[in-house]
């Protein structure tokens, strides 16, 4: 369904079945109307990965937009640049083979507080290959039979900076830097299925990237039902996959969605400027289980009973009444 905004001169053009929209007829380098904002947070909270083509913006006029969605936060990781340190700069090309993002994965997830909002430009694009895949995790959880819905409905899970551990070496310094991050980011418990602050959606809240186990379940139990969860993502009903072109700019709601970015394009070089905006504390169900109010089930026509006078005859059928 492609939607006319008249009154912020742009358009959101639904891209997938459930997840993803792009935005035209925005130009990133102007500042926003009150109206435009308003719309474009609708657009964004509803569709969770917006796509913006055609845009030739400076990294100072990247971060203005990001920061009308709030207030930017600094990756502590992460190759940010000197000057601007809440800006992560992704260059992977056959000297810098790229790391730890083919996983599909929400966005810092170790905080207690991870982001809301990931922006990225394309500054270089391969040639073929170098996409980002998306997933909505919303979609996800709507998936699930009641039951699975039941069974999860208030466990938690154990995060863990894991993937950035083995950057650290046995030296005096760098190991006095781990325990302080440890004390900083110390393994945060959060809700399996986390409630989105904003439209108030449930989704799966558990990455392969970042959480460890659930909690109060044995080590086996909990890797069962995290690889079932982990799986929800590889669906492709719930994914959208972008296909990057110079100068884009994708935005995706880190609440409510993973992603992954294959290394199909190495040895080629892509380059990606990255904001992302602080978020706030996760939250879960609260109370004893009840179904999520307002949420229809996934179309996909599996009960849709057809009229027998408009279903096709199948061959089988056909020399059945032919031998008869």
């Amino acid at each position: 369904m492609n939607t006319s905004i008249s009154s912020t001169g742009f358009e959101v053009v639904r891209l997938g079945g459930n997840i993803g929209a792009e935005i035209r007829g925005l130009d990133l380098r102007k500042p926003l109307s009150a109206a435009q904002f308003d719309a474009l947070q609708t657009a964004f909270v509803t569709h969770e990965v917006l796509v913006y083509r055609d845009q030739d913006i400076t990294l100072e006029e990247q971060i203005a937009f990001a920061q009308n969605f709030g207030d930017l936060s600094i990756h502590p990781f992460s190759p940010n640049l000197e000057d601007k340190r809440e800006v992560i700069v992704l260059d992977y090309s056959a000297d810098n083979p790229p790391a730890l993002t083919d996983q599909w994965h929400s966005d810092e997830t170790f905080r207690r507080a991870p982001p809301a909002v990931t922006m990225l430009r394309s500054k270089v694009v391969p040639d073929h290959g170098g996409d980002t895949l998306f997933a909505s995790m919303t979609a996800a959880y709507t998936g699930l039979s009641e039951r699975m819905k039941q069974y999860i409905h208030g466990l938690e899970a154990i995060h863990d900076f894991k993937p950035w551990r083995h950057l650290f070496t046995s030296s005096e310094v760098h190991q006095a830097k781990l325990r302080e991050l440890e004390r900083e980011y110390p393994n945060p418990s959060h809700p399996v299925v986390r409630v989105h602050p904003v439209t108030g959606r449930r989704a799966i809240n558990v990455n392969a990237q970042f959480t460890k186990h659930i909690r109060g379940l044995k080590e086996e139990e909990s890797q069962m039902i995290l690889n079932f969860l982990y799986s929800r993502a590889q669906i492709p009903e719930f994914q959208l996959r972008v296909k990057w072109q110079p100068d884009m700019v994708v935005m995706w709601d880190n609440r409510s969605t993973q992603h992954y970015a294959p290394h199909d394009y190495y040895p080629q070089r892509r380059t990606m400027n990255r904001v992302t905006v602080a978020g706030d504390d996760v939250l879960g169900v609260s109370g004893p289980y009840t179904p999520e109010e307002g949420v229809a089930a996934l179309p996909d026509g599996h009960s849709v009973k057809v009229d027998p006078s408009r279903r096709p005859v199948r061959e089988f059928e056909r020399q059945a009444k032919e031998a008869a």
